[in-house]
């Protein structure tokens, strides 16, 4: 019991002599966060930041009360898909000009995939690649897509798209991290593979943006999609982003035309004529509530160093993963989590076969990951929030609900 009692000392010191080294530890002040909870979901929804309810506010009472239809113009409502778009760019190494928000997650990911078969524009080019572990509305859209191009998917573990590729590919539609596991798929390289085939790669974002730099424009990723509710906290069903590398815009075909993204909006013409640029992934009018929630809460980022988060969230998930081994006994759980740090995203994984009961105790408790059928238990660590001693806790609350858990079993 001493040794016991020994460890749990020693990392708890150890944690509090992280956090007080940790140079992101300030920015927890910036989000509305409950004393005595341990918020490991980020990477489903967000933490919400304190000033966003007195923004949105000033724009339902202000800009949507008393101003009106006059905040289209005044209030920058019919630029805000590409402004916000711009103040996402640098948190996925884009230039300005390549990102555009609105629409979900789902509709860009059509945009994109259908909008890359068009671009390429070559008939031999039958077969979309598809990442075989994606997250299931991913394959669905996909699925649309290639009956709508005359094309057919072959599911391809991300992993083996480079020796996958070939004459027949028109593009290949990977996520960046898994869902799942958290594993961490090789952008710069599958993404070279993919090009080197003939083809063009567009890369889910969703698991990744706002916990590791991304490199978009440095690695000449083709299209992107990603969203904004996770780790760039931008409220529950805000609005996703599609970027379209500079030098694809002019030929980029979008399947949604829709008046946003005309080049005379309100000509209110019958012909359809594409805007230049990025305004091309426009679609119908946006969705200006959580748009503005979502501008608002990018305010955390302001002077943030995409080093410092991508080094803290590997500290973190390193620590959390050894003090699940100091205190849950051997073998009682498997980590899915990749030990290199290479291929590991802002996630731990771990695989009990009492996972539902084990994560519904952990959250009574106090301490919130999430769940995924059959048995994965996720933890989510959001550097901008999550500190040390939060792991450890999660670790020891662990240790102490699986043991009650299989016990009663």
């Amino acid at each position: 019991m001493s040794d016991d009692l020994n460890m749990t000392d020693a990392l708890r010191t150890r944690a509090e002599e992280l956090d007080a080294a940790d140079p992101l530890a300030k920015r927890r002040e910036l989000f509305a966060l409950d004393d005595g909870v341990v918020y490991l979901d980020g990477n489903s929804l967000g933490a919400l930041a304190r000033h966003v309810p007195a923004r949105m506010a000033d724009v339902i009472a202000r800009e949507w009360g008393e101003l009106r239809i006059r905040s289209w113009d005044e209030s920058g409502w019919w630029t805000a898909p590409e402004r916000i778009g711009d103040r996402i760019a640098p948190l996925v190494g884009a230039a300005p000009g390549q990102v555009v928000v609105g629409d979900s997650t789902s509709v860009n990911v059509f945009k994109a995939l259908v909008g890359a078969v068009r671009l390429v524009d070559d008939a031999a080019r039958d077969e979309i690649l598809v990442d075989a572990t994606t997250f299931p509305t991913d394959g669905y859209i996909a699925e649309s897509a290639a009956r709508m191009t005359g094309r057919r998917i072959v599911p391809v573990e991300p992993g083996d798209v480079p020796s996958a590729v070939g004459p027949r590919t028109a593009a290949a539609l990977v996520n960046h991290v898994d869902y799942r596991t958290g594993r961490l798929h090789d952008l710069p390289g599958i993404t070279a593979a993919v090009q080197g085939a003939g083809a063009l790669a567009v890369w889910d974002l969703c698991h990744s943006a706002g916990a590791l730099p991304v490199g978009l424009d440095a690695h000449g990723v083709d299209l992107a999609v990603g969203c904004t509710y996770k780790y760039l906290n931008g409220g529950p069903g805000s609005p996703a982003y599609l970027y379209v590398a500079e030098r694809h815009q002019a030929r980029f075909d979008s399947p949604l035309p829709g008046w946003n993204s005309h080049a005379d909006p309100f000509a209110m013409t019958s012909g359809y004529a594409a805007a230049d640029g990025v305004l091309r992934g426009r679609v119908g009018t946006p969705d200006i509530l959580s748009m503005l929630a979502l501008e608002s809460a990018l305010d955390v980022w302001d002077g943030v160093d995409l080093a410092d988060v991508r080094a803290k969230s590997l500290a973190l998930t390193d620590f959390f993963l050894e003090c699940v081994a100091a205190y849950v006994p051997s073998g009682a759980l498997r980590s899915l989590t990749p030990a290199a740090h290479a291929e590991r995203g802002s996630q731990a994984a771990l695989a009990c076969t009492e996972a539902p009961a084990v994560m519904r105790e952990l959250i009574a408790r106090g301490v919130v990951g999430d769940l995924r059928r059959p048995d994965v238990l996720r933890f989510g660590f959001t550097p901008l929030y999550v500190g040390f001693a939060d792991a450890e806790r999660a670790a020891r609350e662990l240790s102490r609900v699986y043991g009650e858990v299989t016990r009663a079993a």
